[in-house]
């Protein structure tokens, strides 16, 4: 398995897009301007507006330390 210092990119999910790319923030120890961010799937609200019928998913790739 990979250590941390060999991850290039990572999915992660969230209650929105914002949330995902904090958590993937926080994973990786990076800014946000070392990252480029894909959104795989926006989150669907439930009924009436509320949240969680499904989370925002993402892939999170850091830019490369040319």
């Amino acid at each position: 398995m990979a250590s941390e210092e060999n991850i290039s990119s990572i999915d992660v999910e969230g209650s929105n897009v914002e949330d995902a790319i904090k958590k993937a923030l926080h994973i990786l120890k990076v800014s946000r301007d070392e990252i480029i961010v894909k959104v795989v799937a926006e989150e669907q609200r439930g009924l009436f507006g509320m949240e969680g019928a499904k989370p925002a998913k993402i892939k999170v790739t850091l830019k490369s330390q040319k």
